[in-house]
């Protein structure tokens, strides 16, 4: 059974499940560590909350450039624990990772089971860029990306938008924001409306895996209409 320790509150430890963790999510928090050696998660509530809405989701002309140029061989769920190692790897501008072993060993427990799920990207056979997250009915919940090559995450992201919205999702969390997902849309909300949010995308029903999801073609062509 995988389990994880979480941080004291009023001198008692609670113990997180992977079912405690798809309940969390469901109710509109995650966990975090304060560092890859930090053996303790605590639960995290953002007061404004990341979501990259999936209806104005857009591809800029230069990435646009390097998917028709098929530079990369994307797949999902062929290297989930992969893609976790890399996004735990540093960064540039990110000295120090949030995930630590007990967080690993949950997501790798919900992927088991079919909540979680990773999109990887390849260059001549090597991992290159990726990204994971949890899925419970119409919300995705995204956790992490990488990158090792030039663009191999906005690779990534843009291959997870079109199968969320070709699966009929209705809800993509991105937690917090960054630059880098403010290009392709994404915006800040406050918690009440995140709330109203998550409580539809939980009620439809979706599939990580929808005919015709997965080529360079099929990306392009789904978000023709934007630029």
């Amino acid at each position: 059974m995988v389990e994880a320790k979480m941080a004291r509150r009023g001198g008692k430890t609670l113990t997180i499940t992977p079912e405690l963790l798809l309940k969390a999510y469901a109710s509109g928090i995650f966990p975090m560590a304060e560092s890859a050696d930090d053996p303790q998660i605590f639960w995290v509530d953002p007061t404004e909350r990341g979501i990259l809405p999936l209806e104005a989701f857009h591809i800029p002309r230069s990435l646009r450039k390097v998917i028709r140029r098929s530079a990369f061989t994307v797949t999902v769920d062929t290297g989930f624990a992969a893609v976790v190692d890399g996004c735990a790897e540093p960064a540039p501008g990110r000295d120090k990772t949030w995930i630590n072993r007990q967080i690993r060993d949950l997501y790798i427990a919900l992927y088991r089971e079919g909540f979680a799920h990773s999109v990887e990207v390849w260059q001549d056979g090597a991992l290159v860029g990726g990204l994971y997250g949890v899925s419970i009915n119409g919300a995705f919940f995204g956790e992490s990306m990488f990158s090792r090559a030039t663009d191999a995450s906005k690779v990534a992201l843009a291959f997870l938008c079109e199968r969320l919205m070709r699966g009929g999702y209705l809800l993509l969390d991105t937690q917090f924001i960054t630059s880098h997902l403010e290009r392709f849309g994404a915006i800040e909300i406050e918690r009440d409306e995140y709330q109203h949010r998550l409580q539809e995308a939980l009620g439809v029903a979706a599939t990580f895996y929808p005919a015709g999801a997965g080529t360079s073609e099929s990306v392009l062509q789904l978000f023709s209409q934007t630029s």
